[in-house]
């Protein structure tokens, strides 16, 4: 049996960083078939809710506690977004450069990356993928100021609520993580073709299931 040793040299992780945003529109058919840069990303906050527990008694003591569902949230703050994002935020081409507000709001998925780093490598030990799925963004405010001796640019900034999609054997789910320290080369490879898309084929966001098929090996290998 192996005695406990802490912060060795290279297990001191940390992660920092947000980057290569990407937005997919969902279409009628449910798909994300066409991913689009989004630049000016500056944060994804990540808030997940629910989860809470609902104790019962019986025979005068706690008999046992009861889950609620758990859900998926987020806020994205960006200085801008892509022109695809539009309808996603509730508005619609009335004409070339005329936009019409209160319309309805697209479902979209999104894709970013964060960094992992160490105490030997720092911020090029790896890096994580994370994938959102179902993502409705929620009416949100636009402060407009006047430019001063202290110009500042505007920041945007989106609630989202999500809709999680199917997971084959698993609970539906609304986020997907991909750790590149962990994942094999070629797996990783293969999904980022798809995520960002290739000199032939446009980017799209694939499913868990689609994910899954990429892999060498099942989850519990």
């Amino acid at each position: 049996m192996a005695k406990l040793v802490w912060d060795q040299s290279g297990d001191r992780l940390f992660e920092t960083g947000v980057s290569n945003g990407v937005l997919y529109v969902r279409n009628s058919e449910g798909e994300y078939p066409l991913g689009v840069p989004w630049n000016g990303l500056t944060a994804v906050t990540e808030s997940p809710s629910g989860a809470e527990a609902t104790p019962l008694y019986a025979d005068n003591i706690k008999y046992l506690s009861l889950m609620s569902n758990e859900e998926f949230g987020a806020t994205i703050e960006a200085y801008t977004y892509p022109d695809e994002f539009a309808e996603c935020d509730g508005s619609a081409e009335l004409g070339t450069g005329v936009m019409i507000g209160q319309q309805t709001r697209k479902y979209f998925g999104l894709a970013y990356k964060t960094v992992i780093g160490n105490d030997t490598d720092g911020n090029a030990y790896g890096y994580k993928l994370h994938l959102i799925y179902g993502a409705q963004a929620a009416p949100s405010e636009k402060a407009y100021a006047t430019i001063n001796d202290s110009p500042e640019a505007i920041t945007f900034s989106w609630e989202l609520t999500t809709s999680p999609i199917e997971v084959a054997g698993f609970k539906p789910t609304a986020s997907l993580v991909i750790d590149s320290t962990k994942i094999a080369a070629a797996s990783l490879a293969s999904i980022e073709a798809l995520l960002f898309g290739t000199q032939s084929v446009e980017a799209s966001l694939p499913t868990p299931d689609e994910i899954l098929a990429l892999l060498p090996a099942g989850p519990s290998d």
